[in-house]
């Protein structure tokens, strides 16, 4: 039998009596295939390998460019909620797992962080933005750095994350990893999302970001959670360069 769903707000607030909630009950047709795990993480590898071969000199020009432009270090790492595969009495199931992501840093060192909490919430929320502009990230926000600015328009503060995905911890294609103060909101409703290994991008990123709303998005993660099969994954990481280049919903 799988175990029972169960809520992430303690794991998300870091002090859950369960560790790390085990998320079950939804098996989808890739849950049984043990093939496309290894599939799938053989593409991470060799994809991911072969762009930091090609990236190392452009993504050392953008660190060097990012401690030019204000003092601090270049990149940036916070703790996201994501998820991984487990074996439980023979059964495969998902379990949450915190993790620390890599980016560019965008922001002046030291930026509150409190704004983003609260942009976050009226997101999840439905609420009007604490800000005008973005419904997940507030536009014109004075803690964004110039290079920070050109980097989140054109997504390459993400570029460091093929650095997690090497590690396993993420991979190319899935839902987004959160931020701890957002999976503090979720419900049980919003679970299914972590049954897959986050991702770099997936149908939110190449549908919009910013300019989708919350339970679009989550409409988006279990959908993909349904359908995701090596084939479709191939096709969101090549939908990927357009979805980029048209910067749509960039912060």
């Amino acid at each position: 039998m799988n175990p029972p769903l169960t809520t992430i707000a303690d794991a998300a607030a870091g002090a859950s009596a369960l560790g790390h909630p085990i998320v079950a009950g939804l098996r989808t047709p890739a849950d049984q295939r043990r093939g496309y795990d290894v599939a799938k993480r053989a593409v991470d590898l060799v994809v991911t390998v072969v762009l930091l071969l090609l990236l190392t000199v452009p993504m050392l020009v953008i660190a060097l460019a990012v401690r030019l432009d204000s003092p601090g270090p270049s990149f940036y790492r916070q703790t996201r909620l994501g998820s991984r595969r487990r074996s439980v009495d023979g059964t495969r199931v998902w379990e949450t797992k915190e993790f620390r992501i890599w980016k560019f840093r965008t922001m002046v060192e030291g930026a509150d962080q409190n704004v983003h909490v609260e942009q976050v919430r009226a997101f999840v929320a439905n609420l009007p933005s604490v800000e005008a502009g973005s419904r997940f990230k507030p536009s014109g926000d004075r803690r964004v750095t110039r290079v920070g600015g050109f980097l989140r328009r054109t997504s390459l503060d993400e570029l460091p994350q093929l650095l997690n995905v090497l590690s396993g911890e993420m991979s190319l294609i899935g839902p987004r990893p959160v931020p701890l103060y957002e999976a503090a909101h979720y419900g049980e409703e919003h679970l299914p999302r972590f049954q897959s290994k986050p991702g770099i991008s997936g149908p939110w990123q190449i549908a919009g970001r910013c300019d989708v709303g919350f339970e679009e998005m989550m409409q988006m993660d279990r959908a993909y959670v349904h359908r995701r099969s090596l084939v479709y994954d191939l096709a969101l990481l090549l939908r990927t360069v357009p979805a980029v280049l048209s910067r749509r919903g960039a912060a």
